[in-house]
């Protein structure tokens, strides 16, 4: 396998290989989530007994990975199969420079960051991909996307089989109760289509519903700091009043209808997805400190509480993202 770096904080090591040995909840967590229940009433997971139930089957039922079935998670034969591709994408093509696993908890977590350069979002599929390289199969990552794109041929059916969800509140409990990690990214186009000269701002679209998902799972938020996707394609006007003329609300779901100037098209309107080539702009990305959240469940409803946290989120995202863009000394080129 190929080699990858990370650190504990900001200090960098270089580890060969996969770590193949699943990590157990400590005791506080396991406490917490054997008392939760799931939607369908079943008692949630821990990471531990998601895996012990997990090897039982495979002993006896291999996991089939059907249509619509993303929450089976990654399909290891798939994922080996392209590992060559993406490790060079990932080491060559855009230089990846990852960060921070050791900031991660034991028990599940809600992973929270911002994506960026467009529906390709580039640094986002970094983050999956240099997780599987980091994790393997012995601790999970569930992406998630745009009902859209899930529901794309082909595009969606190759979401699912990578571990990618829509991000229903259903789907991510469901991932919860499995043992799995989730990594939600709020702020939708309006993150991933920000104009250029905003490509260092955290952008979360204050959209904080996730917070109170993360609150009644019982599991912390760990934010996801990212520079460098941005620079894949530039965003020059993000089109909110053209969005409205075109009622792109309405007919697709978007706030923005972007000017892009990108490659091959050059200077164009940008709502579909495979629209252009991403340029090899270096990526940087850092896994943050977890946040643990209030477990009383009067803070659901307390709103100045919901935003002091939204608030904390965002500000650990953009910190870690104003000390990442420090290392740039050039668009693209890193």
């Amino acid at each position: 396998m190929a080699t990858t770096a990370t650190t504990a904080r900001n200090t960098k090591t270089k580890v060969t290989g996969k770590n193949t040995t699943p990590r157990k909840a400590p005791a506080r967590a396991k406490a917490a989530t054997l008392r939760k229940t799931s939607a369908k009433g079943r008692p949630a997971a821990t990471r531990k007994n998601a895996t012990a139930r997990s090897t039982v089957v495979q002993a006896t039922a291999p996991t089939v990975y059907e249509p619509g079935q993303g929450l089976n998670g990654p399909d290891p034969t798939l994922m080996e199969r392209q590992s060559g591709i993406w490790n060079m994408l990932m080491d060559r093509y855009f230089r990846l420079e990852f960060d921070g696993f050791a900031n991660l908890p034991d028990e599940p977590c809600l992973l929270v960051g911002v994506h960026s350069g467009g529906p390709l979002t580039m640094d986002a599929w970094t983050v999956i991909m240099a997780w599987w390289r980091k994790f393997g199969k012995t601790r999970s990552l569930h992406g998630t996307a745009h009902d859209v794109l899930m529901n794309t041929p082909v595009l969606g059916e190759y979401f699912r089989r990578l571990g990618v969800i829509t991000p229903t509140r259903e789907n991510i409990r469901e991932a919860f109760d499995r043992g799995d990690d989730v990594i939600l990214w709020p702020g939708g186009e309006v993150d991933c289509y920000r104009n250029w000269t905003d490509r260092d701002k955290a952008v979360l679209g204050g959209r904080k519903g996730f917070i109170r998902l993360a609150m009644s799972a019982g599991v912390p938020i760990v934010p996801v700091a990212t520079v460098g996707g941005h620079d894949t394609l530039f965003v020059l006007s993000e089109g909110r009043g053209l969005a409205k003329l075109l009622k792109l609300k309405e007919r697709m779901r978007m706030d923005v209808a972007p000017i892009t100037l990108s490659w091959p098209l050059g200077l164009a309107l940008h709502i579909t997805p495979l629209q252009h080539l991403p340029l090899p702009a270096k990526i940087r990305t850092r896994i943050m400190e977890p946040i643990y959240l209030d477990k009383d469940p009067k803070r659901l409803d307390d709103q100045a509480y919901v935003d002091q946290m939204y608030e904390r989120i965002e500000g650990s995202i953009q910190a870690g993202m104003d000390e990442l863009a420090k290392k740039r000394r050039f668009p693209v080129f890193g």
